[in-house]
């Protein structure tokens, strides 16, 4: 039992008694301890989504020799989270993951109205030049232009992009985990981007 609690932990970054009480819960199968632990840190993640986060860091990451700079600003409620080993692993993960992945919004609720339509105007007008699904029905159509909508919104919002250390689980989900796990309200304020050569 020790083993599996360690083995959750290291996996989930989750307190030994929260890794314990899930294990239990799950019969011992780490993969449903998981999902328990998800569940539970997104309840407790909503739980808090509206407290007040005054502080936080400022954390910069080259990668590439110096080829690629990411600048990523992570809010939280105190100073004491702010200094956490867990709190800082987070801002080095996300920053990794803005160089990695080159998202250009935090979440979906960032990227402006206009720019959703003109993604679905362009679904729309691949849907028509495409054999495959022009002579579809209106409603299914819908469907197909909504999930192109939705694969812009995973592809360029830093929340809802697949986290480049474990595909399988969301940026939101790691961020969700570390409130759980700190019991504090964590707030992904802004990141800038820059590459050698590219257009501003």
């Amino acid at each position: 039992m020790i083993d599996l609690v360690k083995k959750l932990r290291d996996k989930t970054n989750a307190g030994i008694l929260d890794c314990k009480s899930a294990l239990s819960e799950s019969g011992g199968d780490i993969d449903k301890a998981i999902e328990i632990l998800r569940k539970k840190g997104k309840a407790q993640a909503s739980k808090k989504s509206g407290r007040i986060t005054k502080e936080g860091v400022i954390e910069c990451y080259i990668h590439m020799g110096g080829k690629i700079g990411v600048l990523v600003e992570i809010n939280c409620e105190s100073d004491f989270v702010a200094r956490n080993e867990s709190f800082r692993k987070l801002i080095k993960d996300i920053a990794m993951q803005v160089a990695a992945s080159k998202p250009m919004y935090v979440s979906a609720k960032d990227v402006p109205a206009d720019i959703l339509e003109k993604e679905k105007e362009i679904a729309k007008e691949q849907i028509k030049t495409s054999g495959a699904d022009k002579n579809k029905p209106a409603n299914v159509i819908e469907k197909i232009v909504e999930s192109k909508v939705n694969k812009f919104i995973e592809d360029f919002c830093l929340l809802e992009q697949p986290f480049i250390k474990d595909p399988k689980v969301k940026v939101k989900d790691l961020l969700e985990n570390t409130i759980a796990t700190l019991g504090e309200n964590i707030v992904v304020r802004r990141f800038t981007r820059y590459q050698v050569g590219e257009e501003c």
